[in-house]
């Protein structure tokens, strides 16, 4: 069974879109499920290379079977590489600020803010670990963000959780110089602060899920960083999946789904 049906069937419209910032990618999809909560929440980041071309349409199907399971879920948009503004540091300051406006929205929403956990698919693999490495930069780093909102944890599925070694291999056909505006030699600084690789320990329980046969982000970027995660004390495990490609772990349908929900629930 493919799992590319994500990518091109129309998924069920979210409750609401709403948006997060003033700019117009800065928005983000939210569905609550029924009963009167709070319900824990999900924060989903789409994938796509962090390019202007993949949008958070294709998430919709994961958001709405983790809605159908209890856990309200905000799915953020962002600018991206092709956008004004986007790439460094837009992109980044996008999900934080996505991310944060949680708190706003709680206020309208039944939203249990104590159980908040991250979800992305690889480039959002990468900005959700991000997400939870982020309270480790220091105040007056041009990330820096005041008072992040806490995670109970992050899920990377398929993540690029590594830019020096994503940029190393050319993933995405060379994407991150154009992500970060420059290679680790020339912009080593933005590497240090956008790469979750270089932030850990990320200080925040992790479960990295990865195919065995993904073949866009090798499944040796998950298993290093969790095995690099464990030896300066995080809370990081890696669950591989055999013979699973890049989109199963954003498929509801396929048979590698409930190793995505389980993670969540562990987490949660």
């Amino acid at each position: 069974m493919s799992s590319m049906w994500v990518l091109e069937t129309p998924a069920p419209a979210a409750d609401a879109r709403i948006a997060y910032g003033a700019e117009p990618h800065q928005f983000g999809d939210l569905r609550v499920p029924a009963g009167p909560g709070p319900h824990p929440v999900v924060v989903v980041v789409h994938g796509g290379f962090w390019r202007a071309k993949y949008g958070l349409e294709h998430a919709g199907h994961l958001c709405a079977d983790l809605t159908a399971r209890g856990f309200a879920t905000w799915s953020l948009e962002y600018r991206r590489v092709g956008h004004e503004g986007g790439g460094w540091p837009g992109t980044l300051e996008d999900v934080g600020q996505g991310a944060d406006f949680l708190r706003t929205l709680a206020q309208a929403h039944a939203l249990d803010l104590s159980r908040v956990v991250a979800l992305g698919h690889s480039a959002g693999g990468h900005l959700v670990a991000w997400l939870a490495a982020r309270h480790r930069l220091p105040s007056g780093h041009v990330l820096h963000g005041e008072a992040p909102l806490p995670l109970r944890g992050v899920v990377p599925l398929a993540g690029v959780v590594d830019l020096a070694r994503a940029f190393a291999h050319r993933l995405g056909d060379g994407i991150v110089e154009t992500f970060l505006g420059g290679t680790p030699a020339s912009v080593p600084e933005r590497y240090r602060g956008a790469s979750p690789a270089a932030l850990q320990p990320l200080g925040v329980p992790q479960v990295l899920v990865h195919g065995t046969a993904d073949d866009t982000v090798p499944v040796l970027m998950s298993e290093d960083f969790c095995a690099r995660g464990r030896e300066l004390g995080d809370d990081v495990r890696c669950v591989t999946l055999p013979g699973a490609g890049h989109f199963e772990v954003i498929d509801p349908r396929s048979r590698e789904w409930p190793h995505v929900v389980a993670a969540v629930q562990a987490l949660m």
